[in-house]
């Protein structure tokens, strides 16, 4: 019979956060994201600061002026 391994794994490396993606200059709906994300970001709804990220990051494609 064996015996149980009694070492511990080894740690978990993590990486760093991202940067939050900043509004594209000059773009309304941008600069109104960065805003929501501001607010709920102080009211410690931290999902809706995720989907405001997740938002801004992904709506500068949709103005192509602007990369």
């Amino acid at each position: 019979m064996s015996s149980p391994s009694t070492t511990m794994n080894p740690p978990v490396q993590l990486s760093l956060p991202r940067t939050p993606p900043g509004p594209a200059p000059g773009c309304g709906v941008c600069a109104a994201l960065a805003k929501q994300r501001t607010a709920a970001y102080g009211n410690g709804d931290l999902s809706a600061v995720s989907d405001c990220n997740v938002e801004l990051a992904a709506h500068p494609k949709k103005h192509p002026e602007v990369q």
